[in-house]
This record gives structure tokens, sequence and C-alpha cells, in this order.
């Protein structure tokens, strides 16, 4: 049976990391081959309005009454945390990778919406570099849900069993028709990021976490190069849609990158690269 755990306000981040760094510490193991089977909810969360804008000003979103498709990731991010840190967690924080993740909108949300907010752990699983894992989130408006996340993490090393081949992960095909634009990214977005998002991961905002995990510099957000790659498709998706990308090799901060899209039957291809990808995105829409 599923333990729920129903919280009356947001739990913030920061006692999160400081539980996570527990993780660094020599001596310090985690254990064990399932992930906890419990839900962590919160109900009636609304948006801060200047919040909300001053997220849209670092991900590049016109100011608009309707949340953007990434946003919910945010307001639940909390959650997630609040999981993934537990005692019974089997993986230490520390270290994962964000490796992909799929946003479905049911429909438009309007900003003045009131979400009630659920996240949970799903399908530990042996991966060829090591151990994967789900988190699961989604946002419901007035009983029905809205929005839904899924992001796959994963934890370099050696699996505790043979190892399984990767789930297939879009991937587009190059395509002549595509158009694209210039990216310049300045270093400060890895920081800007992590103020509004609560993901205060020292690989995106200090030189000398970065290089703990084997990084130049530190590294953009997984979630802001989603962002803002779809906010350049603004006024171009509709009402219902998947999202689905994939994240390649870093975007190491400051950076200049190239964001291309194709127009497909049923929805958009897209691809943030410069001399190597860094993400590529499919978007698919729903009848």
């Amino acid at each position: 049976m599923v333990a729920v755990v129903e919280l009356s306000s947001g739990p913030g981040t920061t006692a999160a990391y400081a539980r996570a760094a527990l993780s660094l510490v020599p001596g310090f193991t985690r254990s064990g081959n399932a992930l906890p089977d419990v839900e962590v909810r919160r109900r009636g969360v609304t948006v801060d309005r200047a919040h909300l804008a001053a997220y849209d000003r670092v991900c590049g979103f016109r100011l608009t009454d309707t949340l953007p498709a990434t946003y919910p990731h945010v307001l639940a991010f909390p959650l997630a945390m609040r999981l993934m840190t537990a005692p019974d967690f089997p993986l230490p924080l520390i270290g994962l990778v964000h490796v992909t993740n799929r946003i479905t909108v049911h429909r438009p949300i309007p900003a003045g919406a009131a979400l009630d907010l659920s996240v949970r752990a799903t399908d530990l699983r042996d991966h060829p570099r090591g151990r994967q894992f789900d988190i699961v989130a989604t946002a419901a408006l007035d009983g029905a849900e809205v929005w839904r996340g899924l992001s796959t993490y994963l934890r370099l090393g050696p699996p505790p069993s043979a190892g399984t081949p990767a789930n297939a992960s879009p991937s587009p095909e190059a395509d002549s028709t595509r158009s694209g634009s210039a990216w310049e990214v300045p270093a400060r977005v890895g920081t800007d990021y992590a103020a509004i998002s609560g993901d205060r991961n020292p690989i995106h905002t200090s030189l000398l976490g970065a290089r703990l995990f084997g990084f130049r510099r530190p590294i953009a957000h997984g979630m802001w190069t989603k962002a803002h790659a779809l906010a350049a498709l603004e006024g171009r998706l509709p009402e219902a849609y998947t999202v689905d990308v994939t994240f390649k090799k870093p975007l190491l901060l400051p950076a200049s990158a190239t964001f291309t899209a194709t127009p497909a039957t049923d929805g958009w291809s897209f691809t943030v690269a410069s001399r190597h990808p860094h993400l590529t995105g499919l978007i698919t829409t729903h009848d």
C-alpha cells in the first residue's frame, strides 16, 4: 500500500540539500534495492505572481496568465527533493544525472489556479552505466489532472546485475527544413535559475562544485534549457501536448549554442547544440 505524506506548506529545498550533503561524508552509505512506496502531496498550491514573472524572465517566456509547461515542475520540485533525500531512499541525491524529461500538458493552466500536487518515485532499474529511476509528478485542478511530469535520473556506477538496454529516447534526425536561432547563454543563468527553481545543485552555481564532478565550469540546468527551448516556440504550441527531451552533453556556462526546430506532422522536433548536441526534443500534439 502506498503511504501518503500530506504537506500543509512548502518544504523548501535548503534543508533537503543539507541532508543530501551527508552523502559526501566519508563512510556514509545508502543501501537497498527498492524505492520507498510513498507519495508526497500538497494541496491548494497557488502561484506567486512575482515568482512566476521572475521565472518567465529567466527562461525567456512572455508574461501571460497561463503557466508555462515547465513551471509546474518547479512547483513540484521541493516535494521531489523531500522524497529523494528521505533516509529510506536507496540512492544519494548528489551525483544523480537527469537524463530525460517528459511533460504532458492536458490543457492550459491558469496562473491563478489552486493546484493539487503529488510526487512519487517509480521503476528502479538497471542501466548499462548504473541504475536509474523515474520521478512522476502530477498537478490536478478541481480533481482532474492537468499536468504530468516524468523525470528519469541515472546514478552512475556498476549496476547490481547485468546491464539492460537503455530506453529509447527522442533524437530528431537532421533536416534541411529546420530553422535556427543563436543562443548566447550568460554565466549567471546557472545562479539565476537556481534561485528561482530551488535547484541549487553546486554543479550549476559554483566553479568548485562543478570541478568536483568533472566539469571545467558550471553547467546550465537541463530544465532551464528545456524551458528556454519551449519559450522559443511560444505561440506555436497547441493547448494540449507532450514534450519529451533527452539531455545530452552538458552546456558549460557561459555558452554559445544554436536552437533549431522542425515542424512535424503531429508537432515539432528540436535540438540545442554547439559542437555537440546538448538537448534533443520532440513535441507531440494531443487530439
